[in-house]
């Protein structure tokens, strides 16, 4: 059984932040890197495509963590919380909005082995 945790984290800046929210989220990822349980976390940044023209928030983050419980312990580190607190949920941040969602690899009633 998998226990894998995949984040994906969007942002939408407010209008001309787009460049200063890029670079606060990617001032995360060293300290991020440095946690055992993180497989993958990178910033991304959405750029013009003819073959990809879907809409969504122009930053996102593509997370992998080796369990919920490690995922849940990275949440509560003070440099993330301190960011939702300054960025996010602060009416001076420089986000409007973010979606945050979790996923698993694992399909409905997948009768993995007990080892």
């Amino acid at each position: 059984m998998s226990e894998k945790i995949y984040c994906v984290a969007s942002f939408k800046p407010k209008p001309g932040k787009e460049e200063a929210v890029f670079k606060a989220l990617q001032s995360l990822e060293p300290n991020t890197h440095r946690e055992d349980a993180c497989i993958h976390y990178t910033v991304t940044r959405q750029i013009d495509n003819p073959f990809a023209q879907g809409t969504g928030y122009p930053i996102v983050f593509h997370e992998i963590w080796a369990s919920r419980e490690e995922f849940e312990a990275h949440c509560q580190r003070k440099e993330i919380q301190d960011f939702f607190a300054e960025h996010v949920e602060s009416p001076d941040g420089d986000i409007e909005d973010a979606n945050v969602c979790v996923y698993t690899d694992e399909p409905w009633n997948f009768d993995a082995p007990k080892v």
